[in-house]
């Protein structure tokens, strides 16, 4: 089996070179960049299971572009940065990336991370790659949601997780340390903001009413159930 590859875009060769020793001894396989022109070119020709990203970089907005791989790109988003602020990091994990380090870290720390979200998109409880439930299909090899007459609507990476983990538990309450748990990340104000985010997206992608949504129904003080008749394919 091939090892997964981590592209890692950062403009410091210091950075670059830690990580990628890190992540080949852990058994990754890696691409390092310094600008984003070279690194968004790579994507085309070959995608990654993983993006390191760094958002102060010389040619482009880091979030920007965080925000274009989230929704265009099937891989993991994690944002490795310099910024600390919660700001900083509600805003990454509100674009779209599945997570956020600051720097400095333990690189070990992020071989952890990178382990933890591939393993919770690995994890396919139902066998399937398709979900159809209550008028929609859910494609998640290419993180698309298509409506009964066939028009589709992209999905980002950490919007199609938390829907997968919706949909292999039908009817049942799961709570926010549940959610913590199977989809990876830090614990904290930062997470759940994220996750009221990505809740948020993927109600308006099924077109629910806000004030009253038929599918996604929040239990207030203890989490989330999904509403829903669901066939795996």
């Amino acid at each position: 089996m091939t090892a997964p590859l981590v592209m890692i875009l950062d403009d410091e060769p210091v950075i670059r070179e830690v990580l990628s020793d890190a992540l080949v001894e852990a058994g990754y396989r890696t691409q390092c960049f310094s600008r984003a022109a070279p690194f968004e070119a790579a994507l085309k020709r070959t995608p990654p299971a993983v993006c390191l990203v760094d958002l102060s970089l010389p040619d482009t907005d880091g979030l920007a572009l965080v925000h274009r791989l989230a929704l265009e790109q099937g891989a993991v988003v994690i944002i490795i940065s310099g910024r600390a602020q919660v700001h900083d990091r509600v805003t990454g994990l509100e674009l779209g990336a599945d997570d956020y380090i600051t720097k400095p870290f333990d690189p070990a720390e992020v071989v952890a991370r990178i382990r933890a979200r591939l393993r919770s998109g690995r994890a396919q409880p139902s066998g399937g790659q398709t979900a159809r439930f209550n008028g929609w299909t859910a494609h998640f090899d290419r993180y698309l949601l298509e409506d009964d007459s066939g028009d589709e609507t992209p999905m980002s990476h950490a919007e199609g997780e938390v829907l997968r983990l919706f949909l292999d538990s039908p009817n049942r309450l799961i709570s926010r340390s549940q959610m913590q748990e199977s989809l990876g990340g830090a614990a904290g104000d930062s997470f759940d903001r994220a996750m009221d985010v990505r809740i948020s997206r993927l109600r308006q992608k099924l077109r629910e009413d806000p004030r009253n949504p038929r599918l996604i129904k929040t239990i207030y003080g203890a989490g989330y159930i999904f509403l829903g008749d669901v066939d795996w394919a």
